[in-house]
């Protein structure tokens, strides 16, 4: 039976590619973003909404609403001038995403799909060491924090409404269109820039945009999905240097790396006071899958290099 689904987040990164995937499968679409106009598919409705916070009215745009796939959030700010960004995040992470549940479970909604961060877990594992969806949250900064709160706000709404909950932790996410370091690195590598990354064996997991979204598509109307937390990667691990390599074979340009001994690179990085570039680059961070693929009987639709020619394809033709 098809589902009125209510996605926020429609012109975010995520949200974007959710909504083409919605619109493909035949669903009823209400899209929601702070944009005053959006350009959606035919047959979506597109619905302004000024603000993501505790005072926020979703009343009209949950009218028939059956799912609510959340998307929309204050996301990680790597230089946050705030005062204090942990009440920013708050604003809108906790108090703005429990603001919208709440009106959810009074409108009749059966399903609210949260999508969280790999940052609740924590900020980096030991090599072979993954994180599962059931380990105790350990975040570090106020990104994880928030999102962490939302979570456990989200689960005590649940037993209380009734209202099913699933909770998605994505990893690193990439696809066309990526922006942040994953598009400057391949900006590097185009323009054949020596990179000092030739010799790190970490192991990092990502998840590809369209490996992501094929789960949130999946857990609309999974039974096992209810009141679950589930960890995403497209299921094979790189090093930063395997990465690169990667990446450049489908840029069409061989990444030009030197064989620089990691305890250099780390030392480098905190003379220059910059130790979270050496854990980014350096450091693994690992999750273990097996739950999401158990449970759910979901495997990633994309291979790691089909989505790496995908994302490349789009950056050359944007280039």
């Amino acid at each position: 039976m098809l589902k009125k689904v209510l996605l926020t987040g429609g012109t975010g990164f995520v949200g974007r590619t959710v909504l083409d995937r919605l619109c493909r499968d035949g669903l009823n679409v209400v899209a929601c973003s702070r944009a005053e106009t959006m350009n959606v598919p035919s047959g979506v409705m597109h619905l302004s909404v000024r603000g993501l916070d505790s005072n926020t009215d979703w009343k009209p745009a949950l009218d028939g609403i059956e799912v609510v796939i959340h998307s929309a959030a204050r996301v990680h700010v790597m230089h946050d001038t705030s005062s204090d960004p942990l009440a920013e995040f708050r604003k809108v992470n906790v108090e703005g995403t429990l603001n919208l549940a709440r009106q959810a479970a009074v409108s009749g909604v059966l399903r609210f799909i949260f999508i969280s961060s790999i940052k609740v877990n924590g900020e980096g594992t030991a090599l072979g060491k993954p994180y599962t969806a059931d380990d105790t949250p350990m975040p570090v900064d106020p990104y994880g924090i928030s999102k962490l709160e939302a979570e456990q706000g989200l689960q005590a709404l649940s037993q209380e409404t009734g209202m099913e909950v699933v909770i998605i932790r994505p990893v690193l996410v990439y696809g066309p269109g990526v922006k942040a370091n994953f598009r400057s690195m391949m900006n590097w590598l185009k323009k054949g820039v020596p990179l000092p990354l030739g010799a790190i064996h970490n192991k990092r997991s990502m998840v590809a945009l369209d490996n992501l979204v094929d789960l949130i598509v999946t857990c609309i109307d999974h039974p096992k999905a209810a009141n679950q937390v589930f960890l995403v990667s497209d299921g094979e691990d790189l090093s930063t240097t395997e990465l690169l390599r990667r990446t450049g074979q489908s840029l069409g340009r061989p990444a030009r790396l030197l064989p620089i001994p990691t305890f250099m690179l780390a030392t480098a990085a905190r003379l220059l006071g910059k130790p979270g570039i050496a854990q980014r680059l350096c450091g693994s961070l690992q999750v273990d899958i097996g739950k999401t693929r158990a449970l759910l009987g979901w495997q990633p639709p994309v291979t790691v290099d089909e989505a790496l020619a995908k994302t490349a394809r789009h950056f050359l033709d944007q280039y």
